[in-house]
């Protein structure tokens, strides 16, 4: 009697071991991760910065979990194409948004309808990467510090023209910035790409331009264009020597442009935190922090709570800059 006792009490554990670890199984938090490619969706063109930064991190990880990231781009108004798809997508951690400061910033209050929330339809991962604008002018401008070009452009009211890669783009909501801050008048000429933009700025044609750090260092070390000085909190590793705005003569100013890790909003938090602890892990890798340095992106990854306070930040400073400017798309 008692074998057969202790044989039916065998039975009945072993069933219930086997029934929890079914359970377990099918539970998806339980399973390995990933156990499929992840889509990485940049919501702009092949070879920005979005797109280089998204493949660079990217790649570290699928080496990492051994399992692909596939980056896939969805251009169009201005990444509210990519955002919209992602906010759409399942919440299982398995489709990401590399998110900036267009996407879950400004474009709330550039665009007079948005499909998606910045706020309430994604979960923030991490914070990613800083790209730093340079305050850069002619060099036949006669000015050379920023002082000196708030007091040209106030005693010149509307004589100076700036550069934009558009109406509502970082450089052109940069400026628009910078104006009210420095209490100056500048004209817009908006452009439809930094390119243009910046030969206009070297021919002489406008004077004044914020334009990322990548693509005017090397007009700066021609000398076809002078730099005056960083949009940064703090000084740039990639130009160490050059002031930021805000200790140049502008207190409180920055402007850059970020990029950020952002989920559907309904992921599970233990996968958000995964997440996060294997994206701050490959942003530490000596190989990745030097491939984007020398592109001028400087990495600060951090907390899920971080990165939606800096978010939570950036919108009504954004919304106010855009509100000034006038700045609106259909």
């Amino acid at each position: 009697m008692r074998n057969l006792r202790g044989e039916t009490i065998d039975t009945i554990l072993r069933w219930t071991l086997a029934a929890m670890l079914a359970c377990a199984a099918s539970t998806p938090l339980a399973q390995s991760f990933p156990e499929k490619p992840i889509r990485f969706i940049v919501g702009f063109t092949p070879g920005g910065p979005s797109d280089i930064l998204a493949r660079a991190l990217g790649q570290k990880l699928g080496e990492r979990w051994t399992q692909q990231v596939v980056i896939e781009n969805r251009p169009g108004a201005g990444g509210n194409v990519a955002a919209e798809a992602v906010a759409r997508s399942a919440p299982d951690g398995y489709t990401w948004l590399l998110g900036n400061n267009s996407i879950l910033a400004t474009n709330q209050s550039l665009y007079r309808s948005l499909a998606y929330d910045p706020v309430k339809d994604f979960a923030p991962v991490s914070l990613v990467a800083v790209q730093p604008n340079i305050l850069v002018v002619n060099p036949q401008l006669p000015v050379k510090s920023v002082k000196e070009l708030i007091s040209f452009a106030r005693e010149h009211p509307g004589k100076l023209n700036y550069g934009s890669s558009g109406s509502g783009a970082a450089a052109h909501l940069a400026a628009e910035l910078f104006k009210t801050m420095a209490g100056v008048e500048l004209v817009h000429i908006p452009y439809k790409g930094a390119q243009p933009a910046l030969t206009d700025v070297i021919a002489g044609e406008v004077q004044v331009m914020f334009a990322t750090s990548a693509s005017v260092i090397p007009f700066i070390q021609a000398g076809k264009l002078r730099a005056l000085a960083v949009t940064t909190a703090r000084r740039s590793a990639s130009v160490p020597d050059l002031p930021t705005v805000s200790e140049a003569g502008v207190p409180g100013f920055e402007a850059v442009t970020w990029h950020g890790v952002v989920v559907p909003a309904a992921t599970p938090a233990p996968r958000v935190e995964r997440l996060n602890r294997d994206i701050v892990r490959a942003l530490a890798q000596p190989d990745l922090r030097e491939r984007l340095a020398a592109l001028g992106a400087e990495l600060h990854p951090g907390t899920p709570r971080e990165f939606a306070d800096y978010i939570a930040s950036e919108i009504p400073k954004w919304s106010k800059v855009v509100r000034d400017s006038g700045a609106r798309i259909e």
